[in-house]
């Protein structure tokens, strides 16, 4: 009786450690079911049946629906030969809308959103939560806004073609991507045009934009209130403006290129504690536009055939600016400020950089941190690739013709060249200026004539 009393509580024992074991360890994960969308078949009850991480399959054809994603899952386009399938909205709402985390869709042609800006319809909207989102190599056309990315953080937008509804006047487009109070967002090698911005990032920190073409909208890159972003090796041309950085900090722009935009290269306004390195900034109205910019660094970018290269405003001070190359501007800088503004090296910097430079010639060493000005009309007697007396931006001749405009049909005649050289022989006829203690004499872009002739038409 007792052995039996025994063998009796050991199996109740096994039977709760059993029991303990298969609550607290867990389950083998399941497989994830593969669903196939056929033309003729709706795509919406699909998504229905399928359970989370499952994939949905959409074969080639067209299929007019407005889909709601409300669970983590795959949703993918197959190519069978006769292109990919197409999800038109029938310009009602958006074409797809994706409320559930770590959704995937790829390879689809999203297009025909509704085209109310109040509704903010887009071709694929991410409302709040949808974070880890991925949307990659879709063709996203014909739509409001392309993307509409709201309070939904780490999402990857990479590889898709976006065109906005380019038969309206820009006002009445949305944008190819918006982003709003987001972090972590990864915009990479997107190719956007004919919206109104092709980028638009608000409240939206610690995101990288990197290898997109940004074309024929009002600005490339619109940037608001975002801090600690990453925009590397992305082309914006024949915009209004190219990229449109205002009330940011902590930003890095690197090796960009920006080009025949009709007014700014790149504007920076209100910005702190950045870095613009890097880029070149050609053929625009306007190179650089910088307005009340404080604590940034531009350096080694190259600023060539633009009609005005640099229009320094607003108490921008306080900035390092060197190893730019200035070249070929028919203005290179346009300032009208009550004091001088220093950019390369301080005169006591400048002149350590000459000492030091002898026996370090051809070594790439930026001791004395000048910039290159094209029109530059110093000399280097040392030959140490510096120029020996300052470089001086604008003259009182420049701030008259600020303010009088017409002064530019005189610009060539003896009276006003006599005028500009009383200006400089007499310091009490001198007009505040950017000025480089010591200028290069020689441009570190050796391919800076390759970016002549990209202008604005």
């Amino acid at each position: 009786m007792a052995d039996t009393l025994s063998r009796r509580g050991l199996g109740i024992a096994a039977r709760l450690l059993a029991a303990t074991l298969a609550c607290t360890l867990p389950a083998a994960p399941l497989q994830a079911a593969t669903w196939r969308v056929q033309p003729g078949q709706a795509i919406q009850p699909v998504i229905a049946r399928a359970a989370a991480g499952d994939v949905v399959e959409i074969t080639a054809g067209f299929y007019d629906e407005n889909l709601r994603i409300d669970k983590p899952l795959t949703l993918r386009g197959l190519d069978t030969g006769t292109g990919r399938p197409t999800i038109s909205g029938g310009q009602r709402g958006d074409t797809i809308r994706v409320a559930a985390a770590d959704v995937t869709i790829e390879d689809l042609i999203v297009r025909d959103s509704g085209q109310a800006l109040v509704s903010q319809h887009a071709g694929i909207y991410l409302q709040p939560g949808s974070h880890r989102a991925v949307v990659q190599r879709c063709d996203l056309t014909y739509n409001l806004f392309g993307l509409w990315i709201e309070k939904a953080d780490q999402v990857r937008i990479e590889r898709n073609v976006i065109t906005g509804l380019r038969d309206l006047h820009s006002p009445q487009r949305g944008n190819g991507v918006q982003l709003y109070n987001t972090r972590g967002a990864h915009i990479i090698g997107n190719h956007i045009s004919f919206v109104r911005d092709a980028l638009y990032v608000d409240v939206s920190h610690d995101a990288v934009f990197r290898g997109n073409r940004l074309h024929h909208s009002r600005y490339g890159t619109h940037y608001m209130n975002s801090y600690r972003n990453l925009w590397e090796d992305n082309d914006s041309y024949l915009n209004r403006g190219g990229l449109a950085l205002m009330e940011v900090r902590d930003n890095i722009v690197r090796n960009n290129r920006t080009w025949g935009n009709s007014d700014h290269g790149i504007m920076l306004r209100t910005l702190q504690d950045s870095v613009i390195e890097g880029n070149v900034v050609a053929g625009n109205a306007r190179g650089f536009f910088i307005y009340d910019v404080e604590y940034a660094t531009l350096r080694g970018n190259l600023v060539v055939d633009n009609a005005v290269g640099v229009h320094l405003a607003a108490l921008s001070t306080r900035n390092v600016v060197h190893g730019n190359d200035f070249i070929g501007n028919r203005e290179q800088v346009r300032y009208v400020g009550s004091r001088d503004e220093a950019w390369g090296a301080s005169a006591r910097a400048a002149a350590g950089a000459r000492a030091g430079a002898a026996g370090r010639a051809g070594d790439g060493v930026d001791g004395g941190g000048g910039n290159h000005w094209s029109n530059y009309r110093g000399w280097d007697r040392n030959a140490d690739g510096r120029g020996d007396v300052p470089y001086e931006a604008n003259d009182l001749i420049d701030r008259l013709q600020y303010r009088h405009p017409a002064m530019g049909l005189l610009m060539g005649s003896p009276a006003v060249q006599a005028l500009r050289l009383i200006g400089q022989q007499f310091p009490v006829l001198r007009a505040p200026s950017v000025v480089d203690a010591a200028p290069r004499m020689h441009p570190i872009h050796k391919n800076w004539s390759d970016w002549i002739g990209h202008r604005f038409h």
